[in-house]
């Protein structure tokens, strides 16, 4: 067998020296553009916080940039984000947790390959059509059982948040699930444990990284959401814990001022910078927190 020639070695050196500049512009390119996007929310937050005072901005529980005096308590908009975010995060996480743990474990094959397509499928729907079907169907489904249930709340919203993020927890827990080695199962039906047991004793703690890591971006999913809120939450600026009742988030806010509610210039409009960085910043901390727990028990598995 003959050796490569000078010729055909200088080209296969060039096309991997291509491929490889390719993928790191590629890598490079999503750096550059995440720090360009904090340093807008910051240059422009930075303007906002000379007229507001941060103090203000943080412990303000009004929320009222179209009326005067205008207040910029961000207070209210976390308030209505955590709330919802909390709400779909009580659908999601058992309901996803439980289908990884069936499609992984216990569903046939037949079963797997035809169930978890479909379920990919509501990431697909536009989430405006989450927003109806929640103002439409789910809030007059849930006022049933509630009758003093505001049409507008916060509730429905929250619900069909959770089963939009279902998919994001459900397929990324059942590839961990999966990637468990099949030895640790056999060590532990050796043991006499059955299959429930092996699921939750052996199976989820091995994955767990990988779980914890679906968590973080349902939560990242969930939090960043916009117009299921938008058209089902109400968005009316109310400092409560309460579910029940209407409320604005930040991202409904967001959208509301760019519809062209405040002038372009305003300090109001550009408390929509301060509001993205303070998204920015919580999404941050969970996506840390996240990595640290990943790390901490892909460690002790």
């Amino acid at each position: 067998m003959s050796r490569p020639t000078q010729s055909l070695i200088w080209w296969r050196r060039r096309r991997e020296w291509t491929i490889e500049s390719l993928l790191c512009l590629a890598a490079v390119s999503s750096v550059l553009i995440t720090a360009g996007i904090v340093g807008i929310l910051m240059v422009e937050s930075a303007r906002f916080f000379q007229v507001v005072s941060l103090g203000d901005f943080l412990t303000d529980t009004m929320w009222t940039p179209l009326f005067e005096p205008p207040r910029y308590g961000i207070m209210s908009l976390l308030s209505g984000t955590l709330v919802t975010t909390a709400v779909a995060l009580a659908v999601a996480m058992p309901a996803g947790t439980i289908i990884a743990a069936y499609l992984s474990e216990f569903a046939p094959h037949r079963v797997r390959e035809c169930v978890k397509p479909v379920l990919e499928v509501l990431s697909a729907v536009p989430t405006v059509v989450f927003g109806y079907f929640a103002l439409l169907f789910v809030a007059p489904l849930l006022q049933k059982f509630m009758p003093n249930l505001p049409t507008f709340n916060m509730l429905s919203a929250g619900i069909v948040m959770g089963i939009m993020i279902i998919p994001y927890i459900s397929s990324l827990s059942e590839d961990a699930m999966r990637a468990v080695p099949m030895i640790l199962r056999e060590g532990a039906y050796g043991l006499g444990a059955n299959r429930v047991i092996t699921v939750f004793r052996v199976v989820f703690p091995a994955a767990f990284s990988g779980i914890v890591a679906s968590y973080v971006l349902a939560i990242s999913r969930a939090i960043g959401e916009t117009m299921i809120v938008a058209i089902a939450a109400g968005q009316q600026p109310n400092l409560t814990l309460d579910p029940t009742e209407p409320a604005a988030t930040v991202t409904a806010f967001i959208v509301q001022v760019c519809l062209g509610d405040l002038p372009h210039d305003s300090i109001g409009y550009k408390s929509i910078f301060a509001a993205g960085l303070m998204l920015f910043l919580m999404t941050l901390g969970f996506n840390i927190i996240g990595h640290l727990m990943r790390r901490r028990f892909r460690e002790a598995y």
